[in-house]
């Protein structure tokens, strides 16, 4: 499959355009990144999103590895003479694997099975009579094939059944017409194995289960196949057996008419024996891995939207932070930030027993101390208890109060970033700051750790790791360019997500930066060694420089685009200053006679917008949040009680919601609203505050079911 063809199949996939695909795939291979695609390249690809942008990358991989599987099967073929003109047509014109691998199965090489030890005792040519003589009786034509070592009519007839039943098995028609029952037909069972009820308890409702496996959600799928991973459960995938053996023997002898004599019987029970033996369980293999594909995309999807949406939740902003990592036994951690996020003091507190005087006058002379405009609190063991003290204390300028998630804080403090960026400190303190700075910039904080270990995922751990790898990979570097990243004040871990940038370049970055201080404008960045033309090309118009020598430095503008802009600014008598200033004057421009071959209306659109309003943060609004502070502990909820909460997590078959209780509460998806909801992300996402009724309370199982629908 050449280029061209490569560009129209993925635009019939895609219902895009082979131009869009050409011009993207041109672009990738010329070392442009997607995000830099997404927002400056408009023109060549007709304005498509990141999503798209995707799309077509990750089909072009998967084309060139099916050009590569082809490029061997045609010189397995050939290294063994098996190569005709017809076989490699047919092998050329393949746009899918799964085709390939079936004209390809008859000529596999293959261990000594059933039907190559019949072919060694000469049985072969009886195969091929049987199919071909239906007036003649079978037994009769056996007996020619008596000899020392097929002694009787019974086994010559079995041996020509093993040949007559892997032709079924590898018959390209046959494969694809069983594949078609199993994918529109069979039902996915799970059955408890043996002896395993007590230890699986976790899979009980699986121990006998059976639905329909087309229409499986994802999360059942991954579910069933955990606890047969686990040696829990017994999973099967398969249509109704009679169906199938009729159907394939029915589509085998239409294609073989001359089965349908005397011989038929035999055909029959070659078919049977092809089919249980070979088919059904190659198809059965095959099918249940399409359903675990299926399953993984839908929780990989759902894994990246929600983290998506937690790395986009709004910042707090520049505001010097007291954080606090809760305990009970060990104390509570707490760190004092200034505006930037930098460490200034540290300490412990005990304020649930007999140090909580004191805890609470530390806390008030830190705050006094430092100016602390806000207090962040996780939300692990002690941390409603922890809320409750400090909001008890006599705290100067009125800080704000809140909770925040330290899900993965912990990994964090025992990174290798975490300890190049506070050696001399502790996991404790690490944590704390962690906290802390998600307060004021969660984005920039939650990219130093590894998004598994965040918690919005579902089944994670289960799905194909190379795909969810790749999508949450995708996400984290479409959510930092898309806000854009402060140069002279991101750390490592941020700068290597920038577009066009990596690791090495984001060190040396910050070593340059530490040398010669600040960068005072974007043209400084090429001063930095290893990052070239093409990187700064690709990552310049991600990298703002605030109050910088060039106004235009600190806006998602692209330096490629200033000439523009000064044009403008020229053409309006102003300086590029003033004219920025003057949003009636940008709205009102007529921008007709600034469209050149480099750049067209999408792109001056884009550019009038950032002048509007230059480096604009796309988050949403800091609102603070609040716990019912009347509820502490799972036991104090009752049903029909009504409290506040966050959203945690969006799965396929509801949301979890954090009520403040250590104990995070279902909704289920059938109690999202007063409707049918297929999706669960048409009504919440990650981070949403929500007033939900609590509906049950299990206290021994620590299981609380909640409702949207008040």
């Amino acid at each position: 499959m050449d280029a061209m063809m490569i560009y129209q199949t993925i635009s019939r996939e895609l219902n895009l355009t082979a131009k869009q695909v050409e011009s993207v795939s041109v672009l990738l291979d010329q070392g442009a990144t997607i995000p830099f695609i997404a927002r400056y390249r408009k023109e060549a690809t007709g304005s498509l999103d990141e999503v798209s942008i995707a799309s077509i990358r990750d089909r072009i991989e998967g084309l060139n590895e099916l050009n590569d599987r082809k490029t061997a099967i045609l010189k397995s073929l050939e290294e063994r003479d098996l190569l005709t003109q017809e076989l490699k047509s047919a092998i050329d014109r393949t746009a899918s694997k799964t085709e390939l691998e079936d004209l390809y199965e008859q000529y596999r090489p293959k261990k000594k099975n059933r039907a190559m030890a019949a072919r060694e005792k000469g049985l072969e040519p009886l195969a091929i009579l049987l199919m071909a003589n239906p007036k003649q009786n079978p037994d009769h034509l056996a007996a020619k094939f008596i000899n020392d070592q097929v002694p009787t009519i019974q086994e010559a007839l079995s041996g020509a059944r093993d040949i007559i039943a892997q032709l079924v098995s590898d018959d390209a028609g046959v494969r694809q017409l069983t594949r078609e029952m199993f994918t529109r037909h069979a039902r996915i069972t799970s059955v408890v194995k043996k002896d395993k009820q007590e230890i699986g308890q976790k899979f009980k409702d699986y121990f006998d289960w059976s639905e329909k496996a087309a229409s499986a959600p994802s999360h059942r799928v991954l579910a069933m196949l955990r606890g047969q991973n686990e040696g829990c459960l017994t999973v099967h995938v398969l249509p109704d057996e009679t169906q199938a053996l009729q159907r394939i023997e029915q589509f085998f002898i239409t294609q073989h008419p001359s089965c349908s004599g005397p011989s038929s019987t035999q055909i029959s029970l070659a078919v049977k024996d092809g089919y249980k033996r070979l088919l059904s369980k190659s198809i059965e293999k095959e099918t249940l891995s399409a359903i675990k594909q299926k399953a993984d995309e839908t929780a990989v999807n759902v894994f990246a939207d929600n983290l998506r949406k937690l790395l986009l939740s709004a910042p707090m902003g520049q505001k010097k932070t007291l954080a606090i990592d809760p305990g009970f036994r060990t104390g509570c951690k707490v760190v004092c930030l200034d505006s930037q996020g930098k460490l200034i003091d540290h300490g412990v507190i005990y304020p649930h027993g007999s140090g909580a005087a004191q805890a609470g006058k530390t806390v008030e002379t830190l705050v006094a101390q430092y100016g602390v405009e806000a207090v962040a609190i996780g939300n692990g063991t002690a941390g409603r208890e922890t809320e409750t003290f400090v909001r008890t204390l006599n705290l100067k300028g009125s800080p704000v109060i809140t909770m925040v998630d330290e899900s993965g804080a912990s990994i964090y403090s025992a990174s290798e970033a975490a300890r190049q960026e506070f050696p001399d400190h502790d996991i404790t303190v690490r944590g704390a700051v962690s906290i802390g700075r998600r307060l004021m910039d969660p984005l920039a904080e939650l990219v130093k750790i590894d998004p598994k270990s965040i918690g919005v995922g579902q089944y994670q751990h289960d799905v194909d790791q190379k795909l969810l790898n790749q999508s949450l990979d995708d996400v984290v570097t479409s959510c930092v360019n898309r806000v854009g990243v402060e140069v002279n004040t991101a750390s490592a871990e941020l700068l290597k997500r920038v577009a066009g940038l990596n690791a090495s370049i984001a060190d040396n970055l910050i070593a340059w930066r530490d040398q010669n201080g600040p960068f005072k404008n974007r043209k400084e960045l090429l001063k930095v060694p290893r990052l070239g033309p093409k990187a700064y090309e690709q990552a310049a118009g991600f990298l703002r420089i605030r109050n910088g020598a060039h106004p235009l430095d600190a806006s998602g503008i692209h330096p490629e685009s200033y000439a523009v802009v000064q044009q403008m600014a020229k053409d309006h008598q102003v300086n590029i200053s003033t004219f920025m200033t003057d949003t009636a004057l940008i709205k009102g421009m007529d921008l007709k006679p600034y469209i050149t071959t480099a750049f067209g209306l999408p792109t001056l659109k884009d550019i009038v917008r950032e002048l509007i309003n230059p480096g604009r943060d796309p988050r949403e609004q800091f609102e603070v949040f609040s716990f019912d502070d009347t509820i502490h502990g799972i036991q104090d909820l009752v049903p029909g009680l009504v409290v506040p909460g966050i959203v945690t997590n969006v799965t396929a078959f509801g949301a979890f919601v954090d009520i403040g209780v250590h104990q995070d509460g279902l909704v289920h998806i059938s109690q999202m609203a007063d409707r049918f909801v297929k999706d669960p992300n048409e009504v919440v996402a990650v981070r949403d505050q929500v007033r939900a009724k609590v509906l049950e309370v299990d206290v021994k199982r620590k299981r609380i079911s909640l409702s949207l629908r008040l």
